[in-house]
């Protein structure tokens, strides 16, 4: 007769069962380790790291997510990567489980969770200490969220707010005078935003998004005062075409270790604004121009003499580069790779001539249109 073994009552501590646990590189084996009682399903829930829903546009798998997720956060207490990514129907109140469990929890993502407001960013600042990278697009939350976040996410790296648009630079500050180790911060898309909320950003802010923002001409000096920056996403302004070009500000020496820089759709940039760039941002290796249609031929000169370091540069659909401004930038731009082109008064002529000088430049007619500039941090929010 077979003997039965309760494995329930094995003599192996859990710590060893742990570790059995972690060795096993198959789903199907980790299920099967599940399986066999419940003292071992205990431990593949502890063992647990990472919960992740797909992203789904379906209805009804929407309005079925949520009843499950308070579950799911109580069954799996020490996870470190948690993301409800497109749960729209979440409420603020499917969070409360972290108040008590997910405090190693270091990646959130609620991303389109259109119905988290404030009061769910205050059970997430109660109980989730150790958040490394946050997820907020299209959350409905102000500045009150924000101002709670920063006050217990000391160690917060990775930001993402687009499209958060009751938000101002009331909370923005908030979170950039209360979190000292931000690294990477979006706010694309967020209207309530000058950028005066940027002042004082810690030095470690290295990447900052602010497409299709309201930016000042003072918010954009504050967005480059960070003495650490080194990418900068001002694309599609949302107010500099109204209020004047303030984008000269970026040259005023603050971002000297400014390595990329993507200002698509600066209209109305000037040679002004180019030129001041151009010398107070040596060490600028990418720069995103495509449709800024303000900048002539001193523009171009200026970028030619000074841009040293320039490895790629977009000037797709300029419509004041002509073929001296082009030739501007072959007889400058030393370390140019690759430059995007076309859509502008050259000559095919002028793109021969440029060929022949620059025979090992990498001449491109696609447009980065939603496409961003390297490097991008996208994967972090994933």
């Amino acid at each position: 007769m077979t003997n039965i073994i309760d494995w329930s009552h094995s003599c192996l501590p859990d710590d060893c069962l742990l570790t059995i646990h972690q060795k096993l590189q198959n789903r199907d084996d980790r299920d099967a380790f599940g399986l066999t009682c419940k003292r071992w399903l205990h431990i593949q829930n502890i063992a647990r790291t990472q919960l992740v829903f797909d992203f789904s546009y379906n209805p009804r798998r929407q309005q079925e997510y949520p009843q499950y997720i308070q579950q799911l956060l109580i069954r799996f207490p020490y996870l470190s990567k948690l993301s409800l990514s497109g749960c729209t129907d979440l409420p603020d109140s499917a969070l409360k489980p972290l108040v008590v469990s997910c405090s190693s929890l270091r990646y959130l993502s609620l991303y389109c969770c259109v119905n988290i407001t404030d009061a769910g960013l205050g059970l997430i600042s109660t109980g989730c200490h150790n958040l490394e990278t946050l997820n907020l697009y299209r959350c409905n939350i102000t500045d009150a969220g924000l101002q709670s976040i920063a006050r217990s996410s000391y160690i917060l790296k990775n930001v993402n707010l687009s499209y958060c648009l009751n938000i101002t630079d009331h909370g923005l500050n908030a979170l950039c005078s209360g979190c000292p180790k931000l690294h990477s911060l979006i706010i694309n898309s967020c209207k309530g935003i000058v950028g005066t909320g940027l002042k004082g950003s810690p030095p470690t802010l290295t990447y900052l998004e602010a497409e299709n923002c309201m930016l000042s001409s003072e918010g954009v000096h504050e967005a480059v005062s960070g003495p650490g920056l080194e990418y900068l996403n001002l694309s599609h302004p949302a107010s500099l075409s109204r209020h004047g070009d303030g984008l000269g500000n970026i040259g005023l020496g603050y971002a000297r270790r400014l390595r990329f820089l993507n200002l698509r759709m600066c209209r109305h940039m000037s040679d002004e604004s180019a030129s001041a760039i151009a010398k107070g941002c040596p060490m600028l290796e990418e720069w995103n121009l495509a449709l800024c249609h303000g900048i002539r031929l001193p523009g171009w000169l200026a970028i030619g003499s000074n841009c040293n370091r320039l490895r790629v540069l977009h000037v797709n659909r300029c419509k004041n580069l002509c073929n001296q401004g082009l030739n501007a930038l072959r007889d400058g731009c030393d370390r140019l790779e690759v430059l995007y082109i076309h859509g502008s008064k050259v000559t095919n002529t002028g793109l021969e001539i440029f060929k022949m000088y620059r025979f090992n430049v990498v001449l491109k007619r696609e447009d980065c249109v939603g496409m961003s500039i390297s490097p991008c941090v996208a994967k972090l929010f994933l």
